[in-house]
């Protein structure tokens, strides 16, 4: 291709970009949701809450499921004024305690109806909050009711498998992570910094 013609195309294609950036004006918070069988859902999600960070915005963030074991997100993000609010029970297939389980669930959601009901947080992570509505574990329609009454500029990202058809339906944006290939498939054990 010569010299001219691509500066004919990327010219072209300026204008396409140029005018769908004219045409986004609305100024608000969103609803983000990433969901899939991939890796790399909360990993999404606390790279956006790195870049909220970095740019002085304040992010709350709410961890379903996860146990114990050393959060290297953490780690990073609470001395910054990040505060996290974890379930801590562990994975519900280890636990096999739905009362135990719900209960824990539910003490976590108060939580994270308190961040969402806060004017001053900028973002608030949800992950894997699907799980939590598929199990049962958290009515649909108390987490439909909070984000809708979020505050206007606030975002919310939620991760998980299996998100409800709902929230997908209320989403402004939704990423599909599809597995194509996984360490952990050909015997791989998970790793410290990079898996978790």
């Amino acid at each position: 291709m010569s010299e001219e013609r691509h500066r004919e195309r990327q010219q072209r294609l300026k204008e396409k970009v140029d005018a769908r950036i004219n045409e986004a004006q609305e100024e608000r918070g969103i609803l983000l949701v990433l969901t899939g069988n991939g890796k790399g859902k909360t990993t999404a999600a606390f790279g956006t809450a790195t870049r909220a960070v970095g740019h002085g915005k304040k992010v709350g963030v709410i961890q379903f499921i996860k146990g114990e074991w050393p959060n290297g997100e953490r780690n990073l993000l609470e001395p910054h004024g990040v505060e996290f609010q974890v379930m801590a029970t562990g994975f519900t297939w280890d636990t096999q305690d739905k009362s135990g389980d719900t209960a824990a669930c539910l003490a976590v959601w108060q939580h994270a109806r308190r961040m969402m009901a806060d004017e001053s947080l900028d973002l608030v992570i949800l992950d894997e909050l699907t799980y939590m509505v598929a199990y049962d574990y958290l009515p649909l329609e108390e987490v439909l009711t909070a984000l809708e009454q979020r505050p206007g500029s606030q975002t919310v990202i939620i991760t998980g498998r299996g998100c409800h058809r709902d929230i997908l339906e209320m989403a402004d944006t939704v990423s599909e992570l599809r597995p194509v290939k996984h360490a952990f498939d050909a015997g791989i054990k998970a790793q410290i910094g990079i898996d978790y």
